[in-house]
């Protein structure tokens, strides 16, 4: 391939149109690295590039170095290791942008720098990352530590791979259909490789951790859970938004995981483990024509093209005839010697030529073989991936078949219901149809009746009466079937109007049909009597005088039935007006419901927005205060190291991130205000307590750099004021922005970053060794101390007497005491090493240890050194008071500087220590010990002090008025003598400090970083 045609590719690949790179021309890329066996040609183009100007730009140009580290020649990850540090400063320079493809660069290339790392560390491992269980097993050699650490490795390279999963779906509008824009699919393209790295990554991981959990116990690798569980369902979650993209779809096929993370407590769950395949379809690779040209380009770069196949080349040469052979020996005499050699180069380049095409087309068979084995592990894993599907969907069809069943029972049990209804309704309608009859043939009855009455029409007056008594019941019975049948309708209405409320009235309808059948009964008896009257009437003419008689009892059955239907109609009204009075009460109680809730949700809606006003107005009094803080003058002693400010700061931004990330959860659901509150709080308190190192911090440091820090500290405290004010009004909720605050934690970090300690470069021996001679040297200190207080002591009582040998042997006594409880708190402080060594290294050697953890070791030299060197002082002060010739003070002083310099070690010895560790307790014990026999120093030298100073007895008896006044001035000149003094030395004391500080910082290589800088 001609690396001139490489280089257009790669331009031609690497632009800024915001479209997604062509397959083929990073095809071509990849096949030239190939043939070149490296990525120089690469690398010459891209530093011709202006990467570090437009985002776009850099964005394709880490898209086609990915594909270049997955799929180029494996020299290219050796020859791209020597950009790493343009790479670094790239993401870094790119990281300052807070959205767009700035942040996306720069996650982008501190994964690319992820990669190439782990590749160098664990060269087995191809670009591609494809190997089997047993060249898995190979690249671990078998050892437990080194799958422990590849482990760690692994985890740490997925999460570079999710942020940027992250990073991409976080900065697209996922409400609109961005995958089938150009932008879209520029940011989308790279995620195929991501998804490939992703499904190999996480199957070593699980298979790791099974084999892990079979050699170490299951506490040791809580970590390791907890961590594989949270990048599991982030990963799940990704998969399955990216399966529902439009532009995934024709270009890969993407795993689905399981629904629930491997049990690795259970060893048997690694049978049940299903290797996440990603199939990439053949329609979504480019034509084979231009595979074929790109390969026929790799392997003909050295020979000129020529239109006749090899074949012809070949007879060509060697002929077919003897006449134009030209090793015919026969005509050989008439050849010259140069033809010859000719002849036998053009063979030899020819023969050169068909082997490199031979060599071409075994290793093009064998990389097809190779991707012919690998797609039936894709088909065998997809196979087994469908099966485990079937089996889930043969779950959910019992579970759905059950369902469907306990629907079919419901649905039977309501048929059966509605036809029971329907029964009722039926029987009230024959019921209605029986009671016509029975009006009918009444009807028919009076009407013969009045028939009867005209026919005796000669009968008497009584008769008269008698008839028209009869015409008066049947007016009557008329009246009385129209409000029956006028009852009967508004009946029938209420049970259509109230069908909802049939259930809760179907008692009271009972009772108006057992009404409804008294009244027809009280019908059919009165039936019975116009029988009877009939008979009676037929009767007359053999028995008028018991006309009167009869009539009487008509119009006393006439008055019941009268007073019957008076009750029915009552009792009509009544259940009228109650059904009316619960129709109403239904409807107001479900008004009140309505009402009350939502009073309930404006007010609950009130308390979260109090809720999260309390929070923030709470989370700005807790910053002012931190703010109000450092003008205080008592805030003037308190100091901290550049390392802790940096972990501050570090632990600060990404609390910004995650309250910026409740933010965004709180608008999209305004319901869900807990995130919200436990940001806020947080990150109160982080932000406070790195104000508050950072001014302490100031302390440690020259004037200029203590200004410039203590103005970042207040600046970073004003940003997240205004962050917080921005955040309490619903206006500018949504547009609140920490891209200030994020400026100013970073301006701190930078600044402590330049503080921090460079400590001497040591050897791994070196560093272990010097912790143990430091500790040696410590024992022997305080040993040799004790011994001279001994001696000193022994002196005293031969040399002293009287109050002066009281004071002394107090006062040594009380030393004794102190060396005695140091060296208890060094033996402590010896034990606990050794059982942090022993915990925390793990197959590593102590020298190992010491060297990993190189900033605690050097901690804990200091430590040592400063107890150390403080025993001495103090046995020397301590010999000069005994001797008469030092100073009380200056026992004093030493004493303090010895606690200070235990407790330096007790706190750095304790800060890697088991909270549970009984050695710890022990060294915290130990400790007390130590302050209480300080305060036993201090106590004695103060009390030695007031004995043996002449304490003369002031006498002014014998002073006259002028004499006291001249002795009163004099006094008052020496108070002032004495406390400008004193002042003097304090300023004296405060610039040996700062200078203390400056000559500690040289020695840590302090200068050397701001030369450099």
């Amino acid at each position: 391939m001609d690396l001139g045609k490489m280089a257009v590719s790669i331009n031609k690949a690497i632009n800024t149109q915001e479209v997604a790179v062509k397959e083929k021309h990073a095809r071509t890329c990849i096949l030239g690295t190939h043939h070149e066996k490296g990525a120089h040609t690469f690398w010459a183009a891209v530093n011709r590039l202006p990467l570090s100007s437009n985002a776009v730009l850099c964005w394709k140009f880490c898209h086609v170095f990915h594909k270049l580290l997955r799929d180029g020649h494996p020299n290219v990850i050796k020859d791209s290791m020597r950009n790493k540090a343009d790479l670094n400063d790239m993401s870094r320079m790119w990281g300052h942008l807070s959205e767009g493809y700035g942040k996306l660069c720069s996650i982008y290339l501190k994964l690319l720098i992820t990669k190439m790392e782990f590749h160098i560390k664990n060269p087995r491992f191809p670009g591609n990352l494809q190997m089997t269980d047993r060249q898995l097993d190979e690249a671990g050699e078998n050892d437990v530590n080194n799958f422990f650490q590849m482990t760690v490795e692994m985890f740490d390279y997925l999460e570079c791979e999710l942020n940027l999963f992250l990073g991409v779906f976080s900065s697209l509008d996922m409400s609109r259909s961005v995958s089938v824009t150009a932008a879209g699919q520029c940011r989308l393209a790279p995620l195929i490789q991501v998804i490939l790295d992703c499904s190999h990554l996480y199957d070593y991981t699980v298979k790791l951790l099974f084999k892990l959990h079979s050699c170490l116990p299951a506490e040791t690798l809580q970590g390791h859970r907890d961590r594989f569980q949270e990048q599991f369902r982030k990963l799940k979650s990704l998969f399955y938004r990216s399966s529902n993209l439009q532009y995934f779809k024709r270009l890969i096929q993407i795993p689905q995981l399981p629904e629930n993370p491997p049990n690795f407590l259970r060893a048997s769950a690694l049978s049940e483990h299903i290797s996440p395949v990603v199939v990439i379809p053949l329609e979504a690779s480019s034509p084979e024509s231009e595979h074929v040209v790109e390969t026929e380009d790799l392997v003909d770069t050295d020979i000129p093209a020529q239109p006749s196949s090899v074949e012809n080349k070949f007879d060509d040469i060697f002929g077919t005839s003897s006449a134009s052979d030209p090793f015919n020996f026969n005509s050989q005499n008439g050849m010259y010697k140069d033809d010859k050699d000719r002849l036998i180069e053009q063979l030899t380049r020819e023969l050169k030529t068909l082997k490199e095409e031979l060599e071409s087309f075994r290793a093009e068979s064998a990389r097809l073989c190779q991707a012919l084995r690998g797609r039936v592990s894709e088909l065998e894993a997809e196979l087994a991936e469908q099966s485990h599907l079937k089996q889930q969907a043969l779950g959910e069809s019992e579970f759905l078949r059950a369902e469907l069943e306990d629907l079919r029972r419901v649905k039977e049990d309501t048929e059966k219901e509605q036809r029971s209804l329907t029964e009722i309704e039926r029987k009230a309608q024959a019921n209605e149809q029986r009671y016509t009859k029975l009006k009918e043939k009444y009807t028919a009855l009076v009407q013969s009746h009045a028939d009867l009455l005209r026919k005796n029409a000669e009968v008497t007056r009584q008769m008269t009466v008698a008839r028209a008594a009869q015409d008066e019941v049947e007016s009557v019975r008329k009246e009385m079937q129209e409000k029956v049948k006028a009852a009967a309708e508004e009946a029938q209405q209420r049970e259509q109007e109230q069908a909802e409320q049939l259930q809760a009235l179907q008692g009271e309808l009972q009772s108006s049909r057992e009404e409804l059948d008294s009244l027809r009964e009280s019908m059919t008896s009165s039936q019975q009597s116009n029988e009877q009257l009939s008979s009676q009437l037929s009767a007359l003419e053999e028995e008028r005088t018991q006309l009167a008689e009869t009539v009487a009892q008509k119009e006393a059955e006439l008055t019941g039935l009268g007073a019957e239907l008076e009750r029915l109609q009552g009792s009509l009204t009544s259940e009228r007006e109650s059904g009316v009075k619960v129709a109403e009460t239904l409807q107001n109680q479900l008004n009140e419901k309505e009402s009350r809730e939502q009073a309930l949700e404006s007010q609950l809606v009130a308390a979260r927005w109090a809720a999260l006003q309390g929070a923030l107005e709470e989370a700005e009094q807790i910053i002012q205060d931190s703010l109000t803080r450092l003008e205080d003058p008592a805030h003037t002693s308190c100091t901290s190291s550049a390392d802790y400010l940096v972990s501050r700061c570090e632990t600060a931004l990404d609390c910004v991130d995650r309250l910026q990330a409740a933010r965004d959860h709180y608008l999209s659901d305004n319901t869900d205000v807990s995130e919200m509150l436990r940001s806020i709080a947080q990150f109160a308190h982080l932000l406070s307590d790195t104000i508050v190192q950072g001014s302490a911090t100031s302390h440690m440091v020259p004037v200029e750099q203590s200004d410039s820090l203590a103005e970042d500290v207040k600046a970073c405290g004003t940003e997240a004021l205004v962050l917080l004010g921005q955040l309490k009004d619903k206006e500018t909720l949504a547009a609140a922005d920490s891209a200030k605050l994020r400026t100013a934690l970073g301006n701190i970090k930078a600044m402590a970053e330049k503080l921090r300690p460079r400590g001497l470069e040591l050897q791994q021996g070196e560093l272990g060794d010097l912790v143990e001679q430091e500790m040696a040297a410590t024992s022997a200190a305080v040993e040799s101390a004790a011994a001279r207080i001994e001696e000193m002591l022994s002196k005293s009582r031969a040399v002293d007497t009287g109050v002066k040998m009281e004071v002394n042997e107090r006062i040594l006594a009380s030393c004794t005491d102190l060396m005695q409880a140091i060296k208890v708190l060094v033996l402590a402080s010896k034990d606990l090493q050794r059982d942090i060594v022993e915990s925390g290294r793990g197959a590593a050697s102590m020298r190992e240890f010491y060297a990993k953890n190189s900033r605690w070791t050097e901690g804990l030299i200091s430590a040592s050194k400063a107890v150390g060197w403080g025993a001495t002082v103090m046995v020397d002060a301590a010999d000069l008071v005994v001797q008469g010739q030092g100073k009380f003070e200056e026992l004093m002083v030493c004493s303090h500087e010895i606690a200070a310099s235990t407790a330096q070690l007790v706190a750095a010895s304790k800060v890697k220590a088991d909270k549970d560790s009984p050695n710890l307790a022990r060294l915290q014990q130990a400790s007390r010990g130590v302050t209480q026999a300080t305060a036993g120093v201090v106590a004695s030298t103060k009390s030695g002090k007031s004995q043996i100073e002449d304490t003369d007895t002031m006498d002014f008896s014998s002073m006259t008025l002028t004499q006291i006044k001249r002795q009163e001035m004099d006094s008052q000149v020496r108070v002032l003598e004495l406390e400008t003094r004193l002042q003097k030395e304090r300023e004296r004391l405060g610039e040996l400090r700062k200078k203390h500080y400056e000559l500690a910082g040289v020695a840590e290589g302090w200068g050397e970083e701001e030369g450099t800088g």
